[in-house]
């Protein structure tokens, strides 16, 4: 069967044959055994409604096995025997061109250069996943192929649960994932309902089919350290022969060593999964690997002397890594962490001390010992970073929960008033006030046409545009406009692609929607294939995370998931391609409501109406929210935007006298 033929079949009559269980790629670990017996079956019971029930004799025991030996029923029978990748767009059997764009996204995500877990359909961070099982991935394209431009498909975490009558103006698709009663949204409940086939964990762009791979973060990762080098900086000096020491090269936290050499320091980082660090290394993204702690010493030291820009893996523990330079007095300049710490008892965080293989044994056969390990490990990582701060190095939370769970483990990570962490998230520092407040955010999108002289062009008209409005920008703004357009004249040198033909850059609204005119300008005239535009949920407007995206956020309301859920609303009915709405995400499931969109230029007035009208709202929503908790760099933003923008009226607050609040009883 041709591709065409095979996306068009959807769920085979005829059973494929077994797949082999392939031992060269990562997989994701065990998971735990938390389903009663009677709960396996009703798992087995959900997972056969899929398949005619000729077949259930065969598949029920079958899927058993693979809940009982993995923790989840993946159905890897029904893995495609074709090369998972994204195709130029006309190569996806399709009625809609905007369901077409959409299947080019979901291969994507699935790209084993991409995906950190391919066969279990995760992207990235552990549990990342675009489905849960190989019977909805292959449903959900059939369904793709088969939409109109008049249907809406719904994606209930990783399910279809059907195409509905809608229109033109309405998204092809709306998905959520993760979407549970709050009382049970904790770690366990994830783990239970992942196991019955009834949730998933979308994380961000994972579940959302906008993952670009680790370029999406390198850009965002090099904003914080650049901007991180300049905040310790002495005498203007750059980064050059300063260490930024840190850990994770998995789907998200391999952008770290890229980012610092674009930021021209000398990168560290500890990674204990050996298939991700020769992934990296075989991918360009990190120079050398070491793998003995006298080694890794010898080498910075090198580093040091000479200012090399160079990243190190090192193979091992990032405990061991900081209790060492301590020990040989190595001055860490910048220190941070991403290892997946949203899921720190299922594989995203690995305790120092044992070996990969042996941690993944324990956290299934005693999750109380692995649980106790990796809490005692954060304690000893939290005890030598307080070490090495005590020396000068800047720490700072990169939003994977790690102070979090950290501090829930015991370690001494708060501040004196009991409440905030003794070391700022980016956000809090860099990210929040510096680009969130201003409209900047993680702006990004994919040449459909997969052609190499695409991605060039939109690059180039990128850039252009970020010259001319750089002619007649506040001085406000003039550092975000200048570090973005040095980034897109490199972006190309830089080698980050990875998958699909794909950029990023942080820009604001009105950055956003003079980049996509051109674009939708330029598709108009034949010069380019059509575009997909979208964004990380880690944005100005769409995540509600109080330890991350609105960390920097002081009226009490970073713990409320209103802005989210008004963006992804909003977005739909402006134009959006696809929405999605995710429980969970960076930080961990229960801590975090995110959520994105797609929007599918081809050239059309419609497309152009649509981009303006949506990028706008996508933006401003957030800026709105930011201004009303008094954020002076969001206040400023608002009124530049409510001078501007006709139509657009904003609640503003009163400025209240601090002298009057302080004088009011403490009781």
């Amino acid at each position: 069967m041709t591709f065409q033929e095979q996306i068009l079949q959807g769920i085979p009559d005829a059973l494929p044959q077994p797949k082999p269980y392939d031992t060269t790629i990562s997989h994701a670990p065990r998971r735990k055994d938390i389903l009663s017996p009677d709960e396996k079956k009703l798992a087995v019971r959900n997972a056969l409604r899929y398949f005619d029930p000729k077949h259930h004799a065969v598949l029920a025991p079958e899927f058993y096995e693979e809940l009982v030996t993995y923790g989840r029923i993946y159905m890897y029978r029904f893995r495609p025997d074709y090369a998972m990748h994204a195709r130029p767009l006309h190569d996806y059997p399709h009625k809609s061109l905007q369901a077409a764009a959409i299947m080019l996204m979901i291969q994507n995500n699935l790209d084993p250069a991409v995906a950190q877990h391919p066969h279990e359909l995760i992207t990235y961070g552990g549990n990342g996943a675009v489905f849960q099982n190989w019977a909805q991935y292959r449903l959900t394209l059939q369904y793709l192929a088969n939409l109109t431009d008049a249907q809406t498909l719904h994606m209930y975490s990783g399910h279809p649960m059907g195409a509905f009558p809608s229109s033109p103006e309405a998204p092809r698709v709306v998905v959520t994932n993760g979407m549970m009663i709050p009382n049970y949204s904790k770690p366990d409940d994830w783990e239970k309902y992942n196991a019955l086939g009834v949730t998933q964990y979308g994380q961000m762009t994972a579940g959302s089919y906008m993952y670009i791979g680790p370029q999406g973060i390198v850009h965002g990762t090099t904003i914080t350290v650049l901007n991180a080098g300049r905040s310790i900086s002495k005498t203007g000096e750059g980064l050059e022969g300063k260490i930024f020491l840190t850990s994770g090269l998995g789907g998200m936290s391999g952008a770290q060593p890229k980012a610092g050499n674009i930021a021209r320091c000398i990168s560290v980082v500890a990674e204990v999964n050996g298939k991700a660090v020769h992934k990296r290394h075989e991918q360009g993204w990190v120079d050398e690997i070491v793998s003995d702690l006298d080694a890794l010493v010898s080498r910075v030291r090198k580093a040091q002397a000479g200012k090399e820009v160079v990243s190190l893996a090192y193979h091992g523990n990032i405990v061991d890594v900081w209790e060492r330079f301590d020990k040989e007095n190595i001055y860490v300049a910048l220190g941070s962490d991403q290892t997946s710490l949203h899921n720190p008892w299922a594989g995203g965080y690995y305790p120092v001390g044992q070996s990969l293989e042996d941690s993944n044994a324990l956290m299934v056969k005693d999750p109380a010992k692995f649980k106790a390990q990796v809490e005692e490990s954060l304690r000893r990582q939290a005890t030598s970073i307080a070490k090495h701060v005590a020396k000068g190095t800047y720490f700072f939370d990169y939003g994977n929960a790690f102070l979090l769970e950290a501090s829930r483990a015991g370690a001494d990570v708060m501040a004196d008033d009991g409440i905030n962490f003794r070391y700022p998230s980016y956000v809090q520092d860099i990210m929040g006030p510096l680009c969130f407040d201003f409209g900047f955010g993680p702006f990004r999108w994919v040449c459909t046409s997969g052609k190499e002289s695409d991605l060039d062009f939109t690059d180039q008209l990128a850039a252009d545009v970020l010259q001319e409005m750089a002619k007649d920008t506040p001085p406000e703004i003039q550092q975000q406009l200048h570090d973005n357009l040095q980034w897109i004249t490199q972006a190309k040198t830089n080698k980050l692609v990875v998958g699909s033909k794909a950029r990023i850059l942080y820009a604001n609204s009105e950055g956003r929607i003079k980049i996509a005119t051109a674009f939708n300008d330029a598709i108009a005239a034949g010069k380019i294939g059509a575009v997909v535009l979208g964004r990380d949920h880690h944005d100005v407007s769409g995540t509600d995370s109080p330890y991350r995206e609105t960390s920097n956020i002081y009226d009490g309301s970073r713990f409320t998931a209103d802005m989210a859920i008004h963006n992804v609303i909003g977005d739909s009915f402006r134009g959006a391609t696809w929405v999605s709405i995710h429980n969970g995400g960076g930080v961990g499931w229960g801590e975090v409501m995110n959520g994105g969109f797609g929007l599918l230029l081809d050239g059309s007035e419609d497309a152009a109406r649509k981009l303006k009208n949506m990028l706008f709202f996508d933006v401003n929503n957030g800026i709105a929210r930011r201004a009303w908790a008094r954020n002076e760099n969001a206040l400023w933003t608002a009124r530049q935007e409510q001078h501007a923008t006709p139509g657009l009226t904003l609640t503003v607050p009163s400025r209240v006298d601090n002298n009057l609040i302080d004088n009011l009883p403490t009781a």
